[in-house]
C-alpha cells in the first residue's frame, strides 16, 4: 500500500513526466498542493507571472527550475507555482529528511523531493536528478544553497544546476519568488505581504560553448542567476550588481558583454537541447553544404 512506502523508496520513482516508470502516489501531492495552495491564496494573494514558459516544457522535456532563496517559502512556491498540471522535484538538504523521526521525510518525498548532500559532489542525487530530466521531469534548484541574509555565510553561486542541466539534456528555465523574505523579518512580528512569482525565458547550456572548458559551467550559473535576479529586482539583465549580489564569486559581467547570449523561446530551447531526427538531418545536411562550398 501506497501509505506504507519507505520514503528512500520514492526517490528513483517519477512524479510526473512521461516515463513508464512507477509513480510516486499522486493522492498526498495533490492533497498538499490543494490545501497549501489555499493557504498561500488567503494568506499572501499570490501570483504567477510568465507560466507558459514552465508549461510549454510538459510532455515535451525536462528542465532545471532555478530561483532566488531568501526564505523557506521559496521551496513551497517553486512546489506550488508549477501546479496543478506539473510537479517540481525538489533537491532538499539531506538532513532535512530525518527530522520529526522521519515524518519530514515521509512528506518531503511525496511530494516529490529528494535529498543532496550538501557541500559536496554527491554523485547519487546528481544522477538521480539528470535521470528525472530524460524523463520529461521538471528538477528544482536554488544555486545560492542556503538563503541569502540569513547568518555570517556569504552567498555564493554554485554550479551544480548547470552540470545536471547538460547531464539530464535540459534547459534552465530561471525564476524569481518576490516579498517572500518580507514574511518574518529577525526581530519583528509575521507579516503577510503581497508574493510573486516570475518565470523568465529559457537557457540552453551549449550556447555556453565559448567559454574554455573550466568555465562553462560557472559562467552558465552565474547567467542564470544574473536573470533570476533580473526578474526579482524588475530590471534589464545588464543592470544586475552581480558583484554587490555575490561579493566573493568571479565576474562574468565583462566576458557577457562582449559575447551577449542569445534569448531562446521554450520550443526553441527544447529544440536546441533535444533536436528531432529531422533537424539533425538538416543540421547535417547544411554542414555537408557549408563544407562543399
Amino acid at each position: 500500500m501506497s501509505l506504507f512506502l519507505r520514503y528512500e523508496d520514492m526517490w528513483d520513482r517519477a512524479l510526473g513526466g512521461t516515463t513508464d516508470e512507477k509513480q510516486i502516489p499522486h493522492w498526498f501531492a495533490n492533497f498538499a498542493y490543494v490545501l497549501i495552495g489555499f493557504v498561500f491564496k488567503v494568506l499572501f494573494r499570490y501570483r504567477v507571472d510568465g507560466r507558459e514558459n514552465l508549461r510549454a516544457f510538459k510532455g515535451r522535456c525536462g528542465a532545471v527550475v532555478v530561483s532566488n532563496h531568501t526564505s523557506f517559502l521559496d521551496v513551497v512556491l517553486m512546489y506550488v507555482a508549477a501546479r496543478p498540471s506539473q510537479f517540481v522535484r525538489l533537491m532538499g538538504r539531506d538532513s532535512l529528511f530525518g527530522n520529526a523521526h522521519g515524518l519530514a521525510g515521509q512528506i518531503l518525498s511525496r511530494v516529490g523531493a529528494f535529498p543532496i548532500k550538501r557541500d559536496s559532489a554527491d554523485r547519487t542525487a546528481i544522477k538521480r536528478a539528470a535521470h528525472m530530466l530524460k524523463g520529461n521531469q521538471l528538477v528544482g534548484i536554488l544555486p545560492e544553497g542556503t538563503r541569502r541574509g540569513k547568518g555570517s555565510k556569504t552567498p555564493e553561486i554554485h554550479s551544480g544546476a548547470a552540470f545536471i542541466a547538460k547531464m539530464g539534456k535540459a534547459p534552465i528555465l530561471p525564476m524569481c519568488v518576490r516579498e517572500a523574505e518580507n514574511v518574518k523579518r529577525k526581530g519583528e512580528r509575521i507579516r503577510f505581504p503581497k508574493i510573486s512569482v516570475e518565470y523568465g525565458k529559457p537557457l540552453v547550456v551549449s550556447d555556453f560553448d565559448f567559454l574554455p572548458k573550466e568555465d562553462r559551467l560557472d559562467g552558465c550559473s552565474w547567467y542564470a542567476m544574473r536573470e533570476v535576479f533580473a526578474l526579482h529586482q524588475r530590471v534589464p539583465r545588464e543592470q544586475v550588481d552581480m558583484v554587490a549580489l555575490f561579493p566573493d564569486g568571479r565576474d562574468f559581467t565583462e566576458v557577457f558583454a562582449a559575447h551577449p547570449i542569445p534569448e531562446h523561446t521554450p520550443a526553441e530551447a527544447i529544440e536546441l537541447t533535444r533536436p528531432t531526427k529531422k533537424a539533425k538531418a538538416e543540421h547535417v545536411a547544411g554542414s555537408g553544404a557549408a563544407g562543399a562550398a
